[in-house]
């Protein structure tokens, strides 16, 4: 028969301390505990402030949504304005079609730069 080994138990690979150097020892890992829950409090702070800023970004979306939805109504209203003045100004020329085109020149200019000025303000809101 084969001989069986004794399976013995090994101890902690840990040398025994002196007391103080126990101490020291006990400080550093608290110190590591203490650095764990420092971590921790920084990722907690992390996504609050991450779930902050996506709200503040959500709100400030919807802001300007509707202030797009309202400068397009505005400039829907200039353009049904425009199409109407150029009807009365057609009948009113009476085949005088430089005035005509004179005066819906500048109209639409305006309207342009109306919406210029609209296309302006949300690139500049969007950092763009």
């Amino acid at each position: 028969m084969a001989a069986k080994k004794a399976v013995t138990k090994r101890s902690k690979a840990r040398p025994k301390l002196p007391p103080e150097a126990r101490r020291a020892y006990a400080e550093i890992e608290g110190g590591v505990r203490s650095l764990g829950k420092s971590i921790a409090q920084i990722q907690q702070g992390l996504q609050k402030a991450e779930r902050r800023i996506e709200a503040d970004a959500r709100a400030r979306i919807k802001e300007l949504r509707q202030d797009a939805r309202t400068q397009l109504k505005s400039l829907q209203s200039r353009q049904r304005e425009v199409t109407q003045r150029l009807k009365k100004l057609g009948v009113a020329a009476e085949g005088s079609w430089e005035e005509v085109k004179h005066s819906a020149d500048s109209i639409l200019a305006d309207a342009r730069a109306t919406a210029s000025s609209v296309i302006d303000r949300f690139r500049s809101a969007l950092g763009a």
